[in-house]
């Protein structure tokens, strides 16, 4: 039997799990979906038993469609800023997944805000005080706890490494830990400062390993071997970052979705620019790599939107219509939930501006596709004045990376060359690779760069990319601004 890696990639609508040979190599793919809930308005919350059973669900697909190949190890890449609570004893789950959309905790994070902790929080953990981080969602969790009752926290990477060695190890890697809102990124630990500011006690918390680590083994996982190794665990981003070979200071990715994560490795330690985090991409060897990273909230949701307002068939149909416009036309900015990195203006709302009687259709769907390209240049300018490292390669991925159009607009928005990857399943593979090097399937990351991948150079073409930012520029000022109070006449 030939050897190979199962990748989990548990994300916020589905599971995904992969067989990965070792000339990295995608042998067979499985999948489920999760199921998301919204009990109440701006809640967003899953069942973490239903987390769990979609990951059983994805791994049964998967190994189902590739007989005769022995499971080296476990790798896990998860979705970010998720956290959850189960009891100590039974494993029980006491509360819901509070989601990373989840804005429950918006007043609480406006009075730490008010009581003047957000610089004291930023500095040690480079995140702001928003609700899409987990300090105040955990509090929230633990005063729901029985009274009395022995309980464990954790990310979901904690929660699927429970699962998987039936409750023996309560462990989370660098990366997710760097996004709780409760570890210090300098000292690579839970702050006791942090953990008494936000009300969670820090012996709940999962011990922190690296991402390249022996987590533990697994027992009474169906078909998987009781014994076999988690190699390693790593939030998702964090994850296809590692899978593009980002391992140059300055190197840097662009996973488009739904919203869109922009990261870039740092040489070291940096506190974050304005509108930036800064966070940890993986540790391996005991040594964190760090990085910049910026959220934007809306990025391809915006594309169906569009189509349908315009009465098109689909995506691809808008893209098509915005290739044929004539330079010009108005801008428009996605704020459908407000602003995300580098702006973060939660009041902004999406619009359109510079409208004319002259504004063709196709022009209105080129506003919408330049959104993507703009958003993206906005973050790595705030990520260039930030870090004394110079910017390195960009890659993408993600769904909208296919679209030759939408990259083509990125790259010339960017002024910098971009490497298309074909690999939709960057972050399940980021894992794979770094479980490889805990497991010595690769002996080191020159190893791991040597595997092959299907790569394509997108280049800047000359454009209009100038007039197209200043528009940008000219529709997030007309977004953010406050309207005048109502006076009542």
């Amino acid at each position: 039997m030939t050897r190979a890696i199962l990748a989990i990639d548990q994300g916020t609508t589905n599971s995904k799990a992969i067989l990965v040979s070792e000339t990295g190599e995608v042998l067979a793919r499985g999948s489920a979906p999760v199921g998301i809930s919204h009990p109440q308005p701006g809640w967003v919350e899953q069942d973490p038993l239903r987390i769990w059973a979609s990951v059983e669900e994805a791994i049964a697909a998967c190994l189902a469609t590739a007989p005769g190949h022995e499971v080296a190890g476990i790798a896990i890449s998860n979705q970010r800023e998720s956290v959850t609570v189960w009891d100590a004893a039974s494993g029980a789950p006491l509360g819901p997944v509070i989601s990373w959309q989840c804005r429950r905790t918006d007043p609480d994070c406006t009075r730490l805000i008010t009581e003047g902790h957000a610089d004291r929080v930023r500095e040690l953990t480079g995140l702001p005080l928003d609700p899409m981080f987990p300090g105040p969602k955990l509090r929230w969790l633990v005063d729901r706890v029985p009274s009395g009752k022995a309980f464990r926290l954790g990310t979901v990477d904690a929660w699927l490494i429970h699962c998987l060695t039936n409750g023996a190890t309560h462990a989370c890697d660098a990366s997710n830990a760097a996004r709780s809102q409760l570890f210090d990124l300098k000292e690579m630990r839970w702050s006791d400062e942090l953990c008494a500011l936000f009300g969670v006690p820090k012996e709940a918390l999962p011990e922190v390993q690296d991402s390249a680590s022996r987590f533990s083994v697994t027992k009474g996982v169906a078909g998987i071997k009781d014994g076999t190794p988690i190699g390693a665990a790593i939030g998702d981003s964090h994850a296809a970052l590692f899978s593009h070979r980002a391992f140059r200071p300055g190197d840097g990715k662009v996973t488009f979705g739904t919203g869109s994560s922009v990261m870039a490795t740092l040489a070291h330690h940096s506190p974050p620019p304005a509108g930036i985090t800064t966070t940890i991409a993986w540790a391996v060897n005991g040594r964190p790599t760090y990085a910049f990273e910026g959220n934007i909230l809306v990025s391809a949701a915006s594309l169906p939107w569009m189509a349908e307002m315009l009465g098109l068939a689909d995506v691809q149909a808008l893209t098509d219509l915005a290739a044929t416009a004539e330079p010009g036309g108005p801008g428009f900015v996605p704020a459908f939930v407000g602003l995300g990195a580098p702006h973060w203006q939660s009041e902004a709302r999406a619009l359109f501006s510079g409208i004319t009687f002259g504004t063709s259709r196709a022009q209105m769907a080129r506003a919408v596709t330049d959104s993507l390209a703009c958003q993206v240049h906005d973050v790595f300018a705030a990520m260039a004045a930030g870090a004394a490292t110079p910017q390195g390669s960009i890659s993408v991925d993600g769904g909208p990376s296919g679209n030759l159009f939408l990259m083509q607009c990125v790259a010339d928005i960017l002024n910098r060359p971009l490497t298309q990857c074909d690999a939709p399943e960057a972050s399940a593979l980021g894992a794979a690779c770094l479980a490889g090097l805990s497991l010595g399937i690769w002996t080191d990351l020159s190893a791991i760069e040597a595997l092959p991948r299907q790569t394509r150079l997108i280049t800047p073409a000359p454009s209009d990319a100038v007039q197209r930012l200043a528009t940008w520029r000219d529709a997030i000022f007309r977004s953010t601004v406050s309207p005048p109070a109502a006076t009542g006449e």
